[in-house]
């Protein structure tokens, strides 16, 4: 059987290979943990410039469009803390040392009790963003724990309690959450309106006032999927409704 929910952190920090990453991997639990208190922050690590399956898209403007989303997401999370922005051109992420930095630095800022990101071992993982975005995870916290990388920051080091990475290839933790939790995981998710055709398959002609997939099949297919997700998740740890985690020690 897996382990069953972690003390609500004080502080959490996901980080996300792409905008609205987060959110499905683990937006149920960060909603769970915001409504318990926890200071939730996101780290997006890159722009999310190639979201669209339009071929003459303004790319800027959908990079502005896609930092907006984010922020709008978190909201619905209920997040309290910080949305940083690494800024890497989406389809290019690599775990190099300056990224590395970067990210850990922000884990020394922001202090989380539990860090989450991608399972960068996940097997026949397609994105390349994804398995970058899983070893910088992973990196970028054994930087930040330890005193002699990058002195430079002029932080104090900092060392997360837990690190639990979504979309596990062999999960052995689940979050329990609530319908309420999942909705806001739903929620959030839909505030990422340019994705909807091109990741969520719903019609634009599905969203006709331009709030949310609020009417047509489409859209109701996706929150049905969502629930389905979560409900699975739930049966495998023996409840109603869970996301699923690796959990990790920091200390290796």
């Amino acid at each position: 059987m897996p382990s069953l929910d972690l003390p609500v952190p004080a502080r959490a920090l996901a980080v996300g290979a792409h905008p609205d990453d987060i959110e499905f991997g683990a937006g149920a639990t960060l909603a769970k943990w915001a409504a318990a208190g926890c200071q939730v922050s996101f780290a997006i690590c890159t722009d999310g410039s190639k979201g669209t399956w339009d071929a003459d898209a303004d790319l800027h403007q959908l990079v502005r469009t896609r930092q907006l989303e984010a922020a709008a997401a978190a909201a619905a999370i209920g997040a309290t803390g910080e949305v940083v922005f690494l800024g890497r051109v989406d389809g290019e992420l690599e775990n190099d040392r300056e990224t590395r930095s970067e990210l850990s630095r922000w884990i020394r800022v922001l202090r989380p009790d539990v860090l989450l990101g991608h399972d960068p071992w996940k097997r026949y993982r397609l994105h390349p963003d994804h398995r970058a975005g899983g070893f910088l995870v992973c990196d970028a916290l054994v930087a930040a724990r330890d005193p002699h990388f990058f002195p430079e920051h002029e932080v104090a080091h900092h060392r997360p309690s837990a690190l639990l990475l979504f979309e596990a290839d062999e999960p052995d933790h689940a979050e329990v959450v609530d319908v309420g939790h999942v909705d806001a995981k739903i929620a959030a998710l839909e505030a990422h309106r340019s994705q909807y055709e091109s990741t969520m398959f719903i019609p634009t002609g599905d969203d006709p006032d331009g709030e949310g997939p609020r009417v047509g099949p489409a859209g109701e297919r996706f929150r049905a999927e969502v629930r389905a997700g979560t409900a699975e998740a739930g049966g495998w740890a023996g409840v109603a409704h869970a996301e699923r985690f690796r959990l990790m020690p920091t200390d290796r």
